[in-house]
């Protein structure tokens, strides 16, 4: 049987030299060469994305170009024009081992109704704050799989699912105003709709998110403006997801301590915390301008 056609979706803004390097690892994949397109999606880089393979291989790598209009709307526009039946995401700062693919393939085929998330390992272990962000993100998968399967999500960098069940799903929300949430929002929607969730801990991709401080810090504030968005959406549907009881945060503070050197763990858990403030802050901030939004429309309308 042969193996299923994938097109794999990759996001890029301004960040050449990344997306290059992520196309060489997919085209170096242990995948039949005929049975997968990759499609990356300039967001209206400042300098247009180019991919020397998108011109030799042509049929197997392609560059679309938008407007700016975010990862949401690139990775919209990939899924409408994607060949499938599989489609796969991943980010243009992560570059997938050669088995990743097929180890996806293997697990959708077995349950092609499921949203496939593999596991993203961070590339740049000497960078504390990619290290941290990406702890995080480990902590809530393992958190959700056994404490609240309701609110279990995969992250787009490393995301898989039916062209046919993602289209009926609308893709993803592109209304969300920052790159942060809109996945969890379409893990919300699958779920709600009674779709399954496999996780693939074999299919792995590192990720290379370099960081500093200044950038952890606007990471986290607009992962918390993306949770209140995201807790809108989920209002609007009448969907009930309560909040994470006060265990839930002194376990992230502890684990690191479970895994690390504890200077190392130290740093981490002083870090996790920080991202919860900025997370909290990010919230607050993004519902006081939601809530704002209809008083500056009728300034305009008067002032028009």
């Amino acid at each position: 049987m042969p193996q299923p056609f994938a097109s794999i979706i990759v996001p890029s803004r301004n960040r050449n030299a990344h997306v290059q390097k992520c196309v060489a690892a997919l085209l170096r994949m242990d995948y039949p060469a005929d049975r997968f397109q990759i499609i990356v999606i300039d967001d209206d880089s400042r300098t247009p994305v180019f991919i020397p393979q998108a011109l030799s291989e042509p049929l197997r790598v392609r560059v679309i170009r938008q407007p700016h209009a975010g990862p949401a709307a690139a990775r919209n526009r990939g899924i409408a024009s994607a060949k499938g039946p599989l489609l796969v995401f991943t980010d243009d700062d992560c570059r997938p081992h050669p088995d990743w693919l097929a180890k996806i393939a293997q697990a959708w085929s077995a349950a092609p109704s499921a949203l496939i998330g593999g596991l993203t390992v961070n590339g740049l272990p000497g960078n504390a704050y990619a290290a941290t962000s990406q702890f995080l993100v480990d902590y809530l998968y393992h958190y959700f799989a056994h404490n609240n399967p309701k609110q279990r999500f995969f992250t787009s960098n490393n995301l898989a699912g039916a062209l046919d069940l993602l289209k009926s799903e609308a893709g993803f929300d592109a209304t969300f105003p920052l790159p942060a949430a809109e996945d969890r929002d379409l893990c919300d929607r699958w779920r709600e709709r009674g779709g399954g969730f496999v996780y693939l801990p074999d299919a792995r991709v590192d990720h290379y998110h370099e960081m500093s401080f200044k950038g952890f810090l606007r990471q986290q504030f607009q992962y918390g403006r993306g949770a209140s968005v995201l807790r809108a959406r989920r209002s609007a549907r009448c969907a009930r997801y309560p909040i994470e009881p006060r265990a839930f945060y002194l376990k992230l503070f502890a684990a690191p301590f479970r895994s690390m050197h504890p200077i190392a763990a130290a740093q981490v858990s002083a870090l996790l915390f920080v991202a919860q403030v900025c997370n909290v802050l990010g919230f607050f901030y993004q519902r006081q301008d939601r809530q704002m939004l209809p008083h500056r429309a009728m300034a305009q309308r008067a002032g028009g």
